[in-house]
């Protein structure tokens, strides 16, 4: 049983004006998340003379496996403390601040304290990411018509998602690679403390959603009115949708390791005269149309909610003051430069800007013109998300094996990230939509953490995978390893349509 806030203010573009304070919420999130994330391996791998610490690539992306798969197995246990202990926005303030922590921590220069920043930031995160997941999915009703908006919302929370993931990686990976990497690191930390005091102060707009446990609630002590048949099946349903997503993620999270080192080392980055001049203009126009899509999205919110949560949009405004102040002062050094030596870190951000590009066409696409069962549209993303690994396999073709280095076009990684992003927006906020309507509502915030689970073990394989990079290219080609991840998530895709029938039986009429 949804339990709604109690609102008489009109929607902010067709939606509850609760989920735009999630999206800024999580946009700050995953800044500080995918900043930082943006930058370990290449902090890692980089010489002592550089600020590194000098690992090799196996070690580098080892760990960053590591990382990410305890960053996303806490999710079960931070969704279960939600559930029974702490209630959901407990947990997401909470998660905020631990996180803070976190990257104050990274920026202090020691192997002890940056060790422990990883931690903190692991249990952070685990608090954080299932609940405000949880959150988004109960700001709308039961039916068809409120199923469909639902989808639609978390299309537009996934754009803020991405939006938080565009701003980190360009401005933390700018940061980190080219002035210093705790600067970069400290950024990140930055934007997560002012996230977390934005959404506290605005914990009143979503009244009783995801408050504090009421243990004799009959909420807390039994589903609703379905029979447990059906409550079982639509679990399956879960796990099948759950086990899914490790193939792919599995092969979208090598943007974070073995893509950003084929954008390092076998991409051509340095661009002199009219090129780098081109560049430059098509680098600005790529942070500058975004930021001001989201500065009208902020001023949306404002205007209608100023007077209620004062507090929190002088929170969510001194953030986007900072944004454009650094991407100013970024783009003024830019172009002062004789040349543009694009950022490793770069190409990361073009999955989150095609994100802010596509997100609110799928949104409209699922709303209003094609409406395909969940089972098709993961199947879709898997063999999109295969295809952008095609591109780079083709685009790698040219490399010797074994060859530590190389200059190929930047063309391949741009389309990979296109096709990649395409997929992804079939896949992840679909997921996460599906899982707010199967799952009954005493176990939602832990069937959100079996979801971060399953992307745990697929980061962790992402990392071991991805660490076999040098020996693959060495044996076989550099082609051969992307090529491994054009195969599988085609092959899981095919399979998912082929037991959609039967998946839309264990849905039990859950659209």
């Amino acid at each position: 049983m949804n339990t709604k806030a109690i609102s008489t203010h009109p929607p902010i573009l067709g939606h509850p004006e609760g989920l735009f304070f999630l999206f800024f919420t999580e946009m700050w999130e995953r800044f500080s998340y995918y900043g930082m994330r943006s930058l370990l391996v290449l902090f890692l791998v980089s010489s002592a003379m550089k600020g590194g610490w000098g690992w090799d690539r196996a070690d580098a992306l080892n760990l960053y496996g590591s990382y990410t798969f305890w960053v996303y197995v806490t999710g079960i246990l931070g969704g279960f403390l939600a559930d029974k202990v702490l209630g959901a926005r407990r947990a997401v303030v909470i998660g905020g601040f631990i996180i803070s922590a976190g990257h104050i921590c990274l920026t202090l220069d020691t192997h002890m304290t940056f060790y422990a920043g990883l931690a903190l930031i692991v249990c952070g995160t685990g608090l954080f990411k299932p609940n405000i997941s949880t959150i988004v999915g109960q700001l709308y009703g039961q039916g068809e018509s409120e199923d469909i908006k639902r989808d639609a919302g978390y299309t537009l929370f996934y754009m803020g998602v991405n939006s938080g993931a565009f701003f980190g990686m360009a401005l933390c990976g700018y940061i980190g690679e080219k002035i210093s990497w705790n600067y970069g690191f400290g950024l990140a930390g930055f934007f997560m403390i002012l996230g977390a005091l934005q959404f506290y102060f605005a914990g009143s707009v979503f009244g009783d959603i995801g408050g504090a446990v009421n243990k004799d609630s009959p909420v807390a002590k039994t589903d609703p009115e379905e029979q447990a048949h059906v409550v079982r099946d639509r679990l399956i349903a879960i796990g099948v949708f759950s086990a899914v997503t490790v193939f792919f993620w599995m092969a979208f999270e090598q943007a974070g390791g073995s893509m950003t080192i084929f954008a390092a080392d076998y991409t051509n980055r340095t661009l002199d005269g009219s090129a780098g001049f081109i560049f430059k203009i098509i680098n600005t126009l790529l942070l500058i149309v975004p930021t001001m899509v989201l500065t009208w999205v902020l001023y949306t919110l404002v205007r209608q909610t100023i007077k209620r949560y004062p507090l929190s949009n002088l929170f969510i405004v001194i953030c986007f003051v900072a944004v454009w102040a650094l991407l100013i002062w970024m783009l003024e050094r830019e172009f002062e430069a004789d040349s543009a030596v694009v950022p490793a870190t770069w190409f990361g951000i073009l999955n989150s800007f095609f994100i802010i590009i596509l997100a609110p066409l799928f949104s409209k696409l699922w709303q209003d013109y094609w409406q395909p069962s969940g089972p098709v549209k993961f199947g879709t993303g898997l063999i999109l998300l295969g295809l952008g690994f095609g591109v780079l396999a083709f685009g790698a073709s040219g490399i010797p094996s074994g060859a530590k280095t190389a200059s190929v076009s930047m063309i391949w990684l741009v389309l990979a990230y296109l096709f990649h992003t395409m997929g992804e927006l079939c896949v992840s906020p679909v997921g996460l939509s599906y899982i707010s309507k199967l799952a009954p509502a005493r176990l939602l915030g832990m069937m959100f953490g079996v979801w971060f689970i399953m992307t745990a073990i697929a980061n962790k394989l992402a990392g071991m995978t991805g660490s076999l990079i040098d020996d693959i290219s060495t044996t076989y080609s550099m082609s051969t390893f992307f090529l491994i991840f054009t195969l599988l998530p085609i092959g899981a895709g095919l399979g998912m349509m082929v037991i959609n029938k039967w998946m839309l039986r264990k849905m039990h009429g859950v659209h």
